[in-house]
């Protein structure tokens, strides 16, 4: 791998004096400036703090302690893909009471909502760009209190692409060429890389294609005013894409290949009591080949604890996806639904069940609870609930009731032929079916590790110990390096779930505030 510059920015993020870092300490690199990475910064910092405190006030020894600490990001801290769309119309799936940074302190994102003057509930879902300034500025506060400690904290604008491994510490290589020098990294990149859509792969680049709804302003620029649009997906994204499109005077279609759309909630919640059901997951027998009927029981158990209306009055059978909506909807309006109760607590209870299974049986647990976790766990909120039927009722929307079978564009337009439906035409077509989750691959020689790897690639990081550390191979020591946050799917289920990014980089900030040398 060349040898670049060393990059190194000022305390604003703009690109700065490119040095050398003279003196004792240590440097830290993290990778990622979303929830995962400005959520480790903050404890990071907390826990230097909290260790200063203990000692009276007085610093670590020299070698041990760190020295600086550098947030690499395109964007300003916080105001990544996941949150960073100032559209007032995208809001957060999850209640604001689960949404903090901190781990011991559940309110602090509603802390942060009144000082800025605004009111919220703890069960209510706020506009996306609140959690990215909410992130940006507790990041600003962490900053500020690590002066104090005389470690300088700093957010450096760039893409990493790969970290190279070497006794004498690590080199973060940027998109750009520039490297910073790290002893240790913490890599905690979020997805960026979208799906492709079954039948077109041959389209990535057309003009009349988009590849993701996200930034909301780049639908408002490329789509004149009244286009007939194909929104191709039916979950989360595709309800953002066809909120957008309607609200913006577009003729809007979805279609997918399941024809489902999530569930209806008020938001998801913190648990709202606790469930023995559920902690029996834990003592269940990963070998067991009824392992997937036990977890269903158990979670069947947990929402009769909440109430003995059985789970088909809960839940709408209706055919017809829009009469489901509406069905479904008007439960949550009735508060005659309990199944939203165990969600979080469900979650939690596989992700501590997760690493203990063997390799490819978590992603047949998944894959059985597929309907449970396409409709169920990413419901939509009861809000954007009755804006899509608003549109449907003005006829601005429709579902499609198959996936297309062919597509081509021709005379200025697509052409979609679905399986017992008349050709039609649309103006534009949007992908909205998600996003890859990062990959890590190692180089040929275990001395690089790209973070960007392409599906199937050789190499690639399919396994992580429970200190979240990477390693070259099965048996290999650990290296100075940490992943945190959706990179961790890899041994963790439902890896994005906000209070466990939070608790990762909780984990990994007291580990590295705690070490004295590296090792």
């Amino acid at each position: 791998m060349p040898v670049g510059r060393t990059a190194e920015s000022d305390g604003g993020g703009c690109a700065g004096e490119l040095r050398e870092r003279p003196g004792p300490g240590r440097d830290v690199v993290v990778i990622g400036g979303g929830v995962a990475g400005t959520s480790f910064v903050v404890q990071l910092v907390r826990e230097l703090l909290g260790a200063r405190d203990r000692a009276g006030g007085g610093r670590p020894p020299s070698g041990g302690r760190i020295r600086s600490v550098r947030l690499v990001d395109p964007n300003p801290p916080g105001w990544g893909l996941a949150f960073g769309d100032r559209d007032p119309l995208l809001l957060c799936n999850t209640a604001a009471e689960i949404n903090s940074l901190l781990a011991d302190r559940p309110g602090d994102f509603i802390d942060h909502l009144r000082e800025q003057g605004l009111e919220a509930g703890p069960l209510d879902c706020v506009p996306r760009a609140r959690m990215a300034a909410y992130c940006h500025d507790r990041f600003d506060r962490a900053r500020a209190r690590a002066r104090e400690l005389g470690v300088e904290v700093r957010h450096v604008r760039g893409t990493a692409g790969s970290v190279t491994t070497g006794a004498a510490g690590h080199r973060v290589r940027l998109g750009d060429g520039q490297e910073l020098r790290a002893d240790e990294v913490v890599v905690a990149t979020g997805v960026h890389r979208p799906r492709v859509p079954d039948g077109f792969a041959a389209f990535q680049d057309h003009p009349r294609y988009l590849d993701s709804p996200y930034p909301a302003a780049r639908i408002r620029q490329r789509l004149p005013a009244g286009s007939t649009v194909l929104v191709l997906g039916s979950h989360q994204s595709a309800i953002d894409a066809a909120l957008l499109l309607c609200r913006d005077g577009h003729r809007v279609t979805l279609t997918s290949p399941s024809g489902l759309l999530p569930a209806v909630r008020v938001s998801l919640a913190a648990p709202v009591r606790a469930f023995p059901p559920l902690e029996r997951l834990a003592r269940l027998d990963p070998a067991d080949p009824l392992l997937e009927e036990r977890v269903l029981r158990c979670a069947v158990e947990s929402v009769r604890l909440l109430s003995r209306v059985p789970l088909r009055r809960q839940t709408s059978r209706a055919a017809d996806p829009l009469q489901r909506l509406r069905e479904e909807t008007a439960l949550v309006e009735r508060d005659a639904l309990w199944w939203p109760g165990i969600m979080v607590a469900l979650m939690e209870a596989l992700i501590a069940l997760g690493p203990s299974l063997p390799p490819g049986r978590t992603e047949a647990l998944l894959s059985r609870f597929a309907r449970l976790t396409g409709r169920y766990v990413t419901a939509m909120t009861s809000r954007n609930a009755r804006r899509l039927l608003a549109h449907a009722e003005s006829g601005a929307l429709r579902l499609a009731g198959s996936y297309p079978g062919l597509v081509a564009f021709e005379d200025g337009a697509w052409r979609v032929e679905r399986p017992g439906a008349a050709p039609e035409r649309f103006d534009y077509a949007v992908n909205a079916t998600g996003f890859l989750p990062p990959a890590l691959c190692w180089n040929h020689d275990g001395t690089g590790l790209y973070l960007d790897a392409p599906p199937g690639a050789r190499a690639a990081v399919d396994h992580l110990e429970a200190d979240l550390r990477v390693r070259r191979g099965p048996g290999a020591p650990p290296e100075r390096i940490w992943v945190v946050g959706v990179g961790t799917h890899v041994r963790v289920p439902f890896s994005n779930l906000l209070g466990n990014v939070v608790r990762q980089a909780g984990q990994v900030a007291r580990e590295l505030a705690g070490a004295e040398v590296p090792v």
